[in-house]
């Protein structure tokens, strides 16, 4: 008697919600069908430089400041003020014992298909420039000088007082 009630209210609820049921056995039997990927995953390490954008040279910004309309020829100086740098994530333990603070911290290893190990990067800081120097011919026009100021400006992430544009020879 009990078996047919359950199986009544399983009946009555299935016919209630037959579309929802529906929905999620289409889920379940397309969670199943096989994907034309290989049995074998593919992992490559990804090297901090490919994470980032490269950084910028000063030939680089030479030919984009060439463009400028009346620039003319163009020479560009940049000051670093510190090169790129690579923040590891570490894991920081703290016991305490009585009156004692001990602080362990470990940089998080990770270890690839290969079995090489290395550290778990947690972020990239790219380089940060001090200022920038440019010389190019067409400097005496002061819209010019403010395009290749406004233009490096961007480039390189400096305000415009750290930004110096001359005359050439």
């Amino acid at each position: 008697m009990e078996i047919k009630k359950i199986t009544d209210k399983l009946h009555e609820l299935i016919k209630r919600y037959k579309y929802a049921c529906i929905v999620l056995l289409i889920g379940l039997a397309l969670m199943l069908i096989p994907t034309k990927q290989s049995k074998q995953l593919k992992t490559e390490a990804i090297s901090p430089s490919a994470t980032i954008q490269e950084t910028l040279s000063e030939e680089s910004l030479v030919q984009i400041l060439q463009s400028v309309e009346g620039a003319g020829k163009v020479k560009v100086l940049l000051s670093i003020g510190a090169g790129e740098e690579t923040v590891y994530q570490t894991d920081t333990q703290i016991s305490t014992t009585g009156e004692n603070n001990d602080q362990t911290t470990k940089t998080v290893i990770i270890t690839d298909s290969q079995r090489s190990e290395s550290g778990l990067i947690r972020q990239v800081n790219p380089v940060a420039y001090k200022g920038a120097i440019v010389v190019c011919q067409g400097a005496d026009s002061p819209s010019v000088r403010l395009a290749v100021t406004q233009a490096v400006s961007k480039i390189t992430g400096l305000g415009t007082d750290s930004i110096c544009v001359l005359k050439m020879q």
